[in-house]
C-alpha cells in the first residue's frame, strides 16, 4: 500500500513538473473512441493521428498504457509522447482500464482491459489507418507491466473475447516497468495468489517482440537488477531488449528531467525497426 501512495503521489508531481519544464499546453487527442463495455462502465481509447491521414494509409500505431500501481491513473500521462509520435507519422493511442480507486478491479482486470485494447486496435485497424502487423504497445510503471503482459501472458483473457485476434504486440516501448511479481517483487502481496500466471518475468520465451526499456538507477520500485535480468533472459533466447539505464533517476523520470532523451531514444528504436525516417544528423 505504501508503494502504491508514493507511486500516485510521485506521478502527480511528475506530470505537473514536466509540463511546466517543457513550456507547452497540454496535447489532446484527436478522437475518443468507446471499445469495451464493462459491468463498471466504458473504456475508451484516446486517438492521435497524424496530420493529413488517409482511410487507406497503413501506419505504425502504439497504444500506450498509464502507471499507478493498477489503483489509479490517467491516460493523459501518456498524452505527449503519443502526440508526439503521431507528428512523426504513427498513430498513438492512450488506452483506459479498470483500476481499484475508481472501478474497484483488482490488476487481473487490468490485464484483461489491456489484451481488449489491443485486440481492439488491430481488429480495427483498417478504420483506424493502422498496419496490423505493426502495432506497438507501451507503458509507464503498471502500465509497463500491462504492454509487457500483453506479449507474454497466456492467462487473463476475456471469456467472451475472440481470442483468435492476437493482442500480442510487434514492439514493447517500458518506461520503468514492473517485470517481476514473484515474492520479493513488485506488488506481490495483491497477486500472490496468482503471480506465476501474472509475472512477465517468468513468462518469457523465444520470439517475444522487441522491446526497449527506460529505467533510473535510483528507482526505488524496480530494481536495475529486474531489468538486467529480463534483458538476459530476452537475449538468451535470442530476442532484441535494448535497456537504457539513467544515473539518479527515480521512478517515473521519464516524464520530467530526462523526457527529451527518453523520447530521442523511443523514436530511434523505432525508426531502427522501420517505423519512423531516422533523424536526420545534425
Amino acid at each position: 500500500m505504501t508503494q502504491i501512495r508514493h507511486m500516485k503521489s510521485l506521478a502527480l508531481l511528475i506530470l505537473a513538473v514536466a509540463a511546466l519544464a517543457r513550456g507547452e499546453e497540454k496535447p489532446c487527442p484527436s478522437r475518443i473512441i468507446p471499445f469495451k463495455e464493462t459491468p463498471q462502465g466504458e473504456l475508451r481509447l484516446h486517438v492521435f493521428k497524424p496530420a493529413g491521414t488517409k482511410a487507406k494509409q497503413k501506419r505504425p500505431a502504439i497504444v500506450f498504457f498509464f502507471g499507478g500501481g493498477w489503483n489509479s491513473g490517467s491516460p493523459s500521462q501518456f498524452y505527449p509522447q503519443a502526440n508526439h509520435l503521431a507528428e512523426l507519422g504513427m498513430v498513438a493511442i492512450a488506452a483506459e482500464y479498470r483500476t481499484k480507486k475508481q472501478h474497484c478491479t483488482d490488476p487481473r482486470v487490468c490485464v484483461m482491459d489491456a489484451k481488449s485494447a489491443m485486440r481492439w486496435v488491430r481488429e480495427n485497424a483498417k478504420r483506424l489507418g493502422v498496419d496490423p502487423k505493426r502495432i506497438a504497445a507501451g507503458g509507464g510503471s503498471a502500465g509497463g507491466h500491462l504492454a509487457a503482459a500483453t506479449a507474454t501472458l497466456e492467462a487473463f483473457n476475456e471469456p467472451d473475447e475472440d481470442t483468435s485476434v492476437s493482442c500480442v504486440p510487434d514492439a514493447l516501448v517500458l518506461f520503468n516497468p514492473v517485470f517481476d511479481n514473484s515474492p520479493g517483487g513488485f506488488g506481490h502481496d495483491r497477486v500472490k495468489t496468482y503471480w506465476e500466471d501474472f509475472s512477465p518475468m517468468n513468462h518469457l520465451e523465444k520470439g517475444a517482440p522487441p522491446t526497449i526499456v527506460f529505467l533510473g538507477t535510483k528507482d526505488d520500485l524496480i530494481p536495475v537488477a529486474t531489468a538486467k535480468k529480463y534483458k538476459a533472459l530476452m537475449e538468451a533466447n535470442g530476442d532484441r531488449c535494448d535497456l537504457h539505464l539513467y544515473k539518479n533517476q527515480p521512478h517515473g523520470f521519464f516524464n520530467a528531467a530526462k523526457y527529451d532523451e527518453t523520447v530521442k531514444e523511443m523514436d530511434a528504436f523505432l525508426a531502427s525497426l522501420g517505423w519512423l525516417k531516422p533523424a536526420k544528423k545534425k
